[in-house]
This record gives C-alpha cells, structure tokens and sequence, in this order.
C-alpha cells in the first residue's frame, strides 16, 4: 500500500493542498466581513437575505478549512473582525453602496469562487479536500442561481450586448 492509499486525513497535504485551503480560508473571512458590511448598505429585503445566506456560508466554510490547517500545522492567516451592525439611513449617500453594485459585487465573488474552488477540486490527491472544495462548489452555484435571478427581477443585471441576429440557413 503507498503513501497515498490509506485513510485520507492521515495522508500528506501537498503543497498546492495548503495553499489552497489556506487561500480559501483567507478569502471566507475576508467575505463575511465585506458582507456584513455591505448587509449595512443593502436596502432591498431579499438582497439583505442573500447576504446573510453568504456570511453563514463563507463562516461555516471557513470553520470547515481551519480544521485542515490546524491538522496539518499550518498557521492561520489574519482574519478581519465581524463587522457591527449599522443603520441605513446613518451612511451618506455618496459613500453607500447601492442594492444594484452589492448584487454585482456578490455575482463576480461567487464567480470567483466558483474557479477558485474548481481548481482546487483539480488539483487535490486528497479525497477528503477534493470532496470539500466540491461540497463549497454546490453551494456556491445555488447562492449564485438566486442572486442571478434577484439580479433579473430587479433590473439589476446589466446583460453584455445580446446576440439577435441569427444567419439564415441556406
């Protein structure tokens, strides 16, 4: 039996492995404080919904990765505080963040993750990582499915130029 054929969390991360765990962990703390800053800023109810499913996302994400790290000997990058509560109506316009730029902001972060977690998916010899970064995966594409059609009921989803012209069929 090699190194690499017994029980999962026994065997050696490599070093693609901790970078990124270590990377996604940075970047889950790093997001739950940005939205619970921009929960502050959003106005529109079910945007305000959305926020708080992706800071109980990227907190229960991040508990998950620490265990990795802190199994392996990996110190923890500096995480940013929780973010107090704040009220709407206290942030001047000209330095608010609009329901519109928060719905984009969240699409292009989940984008992001989306590759970020894909990659890693890729580059894992460990079941159990691969396996995680694939369960983040899934419930970044759900967040990102209700954001996208939050963004299309509202009027908030600037399209690129449409394709309507189609060639016709000789």
């Amino acid at each position: 039996m090699g190194i690499l054929s017994g029980i999962p969390k026994n065997e050696p991360m490599h070093y693609g492995e901790v970078f990124a765990i270590w990377t996604a962990y940075s970047s889950c703390k790093t997001m739950a404080a940005e939205y619970q800053t921009l929960l502050n800023h959003a106005g529109d109810g079910e945007l305000q919904e959305l926020l708080k499913e992706a800071i109980e996302i990227s907190q229960n994400d991040s508990r998950e990765l620490e265990v990795y790290l802190k199994e392996n000997g990996v110190y923890l990058p500096p995480a940013p505080p929780e973010r107090p509560k704040a009220d709407l109506e206290d942030i001047p316009a000209g330095a608010k963040f609009y329901d519109q730029e928060i719905g984009a902001k969240l699409t292009l972060d989940i984008t992001a993750g989306l590759v970020a977690c894909s990659q890693a998916m890729g580059m894992s010899i460990r079941e159990d990582i691969a396996m995680t970064f694939g369960q983040m995966h899934v419930k970044k594409a759900q967040l990102g499915l209700k954001v996208l059609r939050l963004n299309k009921e509202k009027g908030w989803l600037i399209p690129p130029p449409l394709h309507l012209a189609v060639p016709e069929k000789e």
